[in-house]
């Protein structure tokens, strides 16, 4: 309540992993309550097994040596994470000699599901073989990101159910309902998120594997690929999803089948999350979205996100560009940046220094603010941690001081621009200000200069725009008005287009 008063906050929120004291209900604030559509309910999960989230998992690429080849699904995986689904295995599985690209019938190949092995029959010696295949998330990634740096013990972990199938929808709602109507104190729902995790796994040591911001590796299961097979008409492949183990992440020039299948995401998502954010406002309660987590179907810089009618969007700030990331989302009434630090452990230690992470937070970010204003900011995770560190406390102050200042002076304006810019690349709009971002806005030794590109226009003066190759085929009259035209990224990538530049009308 001091740190409420001093910052001149004016709204509290809860934390994974926290219960909200009486004295801060009471508090003169609007209250957030975070919610997640996609766990903290074990019991349902584990009395509903088979609606247990799934994702797309491919092995590494093995080399058989003579005539037979087996391989361990789960090598390099951690255990406590992921669990193999063999169920319909010959339908939904791949397995692949990498040399030819020829998919290997499922009569060459069988499964032991004790041993967690498969084996390949009639191998070519010297020929590279994968295996693509489902796999239950039996612990939420986020909550054992959680778990794991935090080193909470002996803590249940949390399973990631499919609110997309009927059973689990219709008990999602009605969980929903319940909390709101044992809620009256909060004000706002924050929800984390609808309803597809961003592909996120962990090695056998649960160090970060493989991760994609913008993945959908993980946004699949048998009774969504079945719904898109009748959307399409066509059979789905597992392939569509692992492209060669790439996970068709944003360096990847998309397939037609990918982009379809986004296209049917994104629809099915948004037409489920206006179901809940309808009911959240019924019960009489804000609808706020965390861009981030189980994000992943929503795209904000889509038409379909405009439907779902969220009152908000709230996001990390870790940059300029991913400011703007959320400052530049249209179809809500407020926007909301949460700043670094987040008030973790791996920061708050001893011998840490917060203060120096959040200025360079602050400074950094500072400019895109000036270009295209959030509404609002904040920070999240354990105050209790950073009470520790007195300066910290004491800078934030000055923080918000100066984001007001900002904001009243930025807010409703026009910024000039000398210069109207387009970002050309495969994805257009649906990247806005995430193009070559890959773990958000961590730093990748690969694309810095790329990232840095975005990263600079995010402060500049000019009107910068997304467009695709798509965008130009469709109105070539949309580089009429277009002064500069940035295509940047390493060849043969989805950033600078590869085979798109054969095309006369490109």
């Amino acid at each position: 309540l001091d740190t409420l008063k001093l910052w001149g906050a004016d709204a509290i929120r809860d934390c994974d992993g926290t219960d909200f004291p009486q004295s801060l209900k009471d508090a003169d604030a609007k209250i957030y309550a975070t919610y997640y559509t996609t766990r903290k309910d074990n019991a349902w999960a584990k009395k509903n097994p088979d609606e247990v989230q799934q994702m797309y998992l491919m092995t590494p690429f093995y080399t058989a040596t003579e005539n037979k080849l087996e391989i361990n699904l789960m090598k390099g995986l951690y255990p406590d994470m992921l669990k193999v689904n063999p169920k319909d295995k010959e339908r939904w599985w791949e397995v692949i000699d990498r040399t030819t690209g020829e998919v290997i019938e499922p009569s060459s190949w069988t499964y032991n599901d004790e041993s967690g092995l498969i084996t390949i029959d009639n191998t070519k010696a010297f020929h590279e073989y994968t295996v693509s295949f489902l796999a239950f998330i039996i612990w939420d990634p986020v909550h054992m990101y959680n778990a794991v740096v935090n080193e909470w013990k002996d803590v249940e972990h949390q399973i990631t159910f499919d609110c997309r199938q009927p059973k689990t929808k219709a008990h999602m709602m009605e969980r929903l309902k319940a909390f709101c109507e044992t809620h009256d104190y909060v004000d706002v729902i924050r929800f984390t998120t609808f309803f597809h995790q961003f592909t996120l796994v962990f090695d056998e040591k649960a160090r970060e594997k493989f991760v994609d911001w913008y993945g959908y590796s993980a946004s699949v299961s048998p009774y969504i690929l079945d719904q898109f097979e009748k959307e399409v008409g066509y059979k789905f492949r597992a392939e569509y999803i692992i492209d060669q183990g790439y996970h068709n992440n944003q360096y990847r020039i998309p397939s037609k089948e990918f982009k379809d299948f986004m296209a049917f995401q994104t629809r099915e998502v948004a037409k489920l999350a206006k179901q809940v954010v309808d009911l959240t406002h019924k019960c009489g309660k804000e609808a706020m979205m965390f861009l981030g987590d189980h994000w992943i179907g929503t795209e904000p810089y889509l038409d379909d996100f405009k439907s779902i009618g969220l009152d908000a969007v709230v996001g990390s700030v870790g940059n300029g560009s991913t400011l703007r990331l959320i400052s530049d989302i249209e179809g809500v009434k407020y926007t909301e940046g949460r700043f670094l630090p987040y008030f973790f452990p791996d920061t708050f230690h001893e011998g840490g220094d917060p203060v120096k992470e959040a200025k360079i937070n602050w400074v950094t970010a500072r400019r895109a603010i000036l270009r295209k204003p959030i509404d609002r900011i904040g920070y999240g995770g354990y105050l209790k941690l950073a009470l520790d560190f007195p300066e910290f406390i004491d800078y934030i102050k000055s923080v918000c001081d100066e984001f007001r200042t900002l904001y009243e002076n930025a807010k409703g304006t026009t910024p000039f621009c000398f210069k109207t810019v387009a970002v050309l690349n495969c994805w257009g709009r649906s990247r806005s200000w995430g193009a070559h971002m890959v773990h958000h806005a961590l730093y990748q030794k690969q694309n810095y200069s790329y990232a840095g590109v975005i990263e600079a226009l995010s402060g500049a003066p000019f009107d910068v725009k997304f467009i695709s190759f798509d965008d130009i085929k469709k109105d070539k009259s949309i580089l009429d008005n277009i002064d500069v035209l940035i295509n940047v990224g390493d060849a043969d990538t989805a950033h600078t287009g590869g085979e798109e530049w054969t095309d006369p009308v490109i």
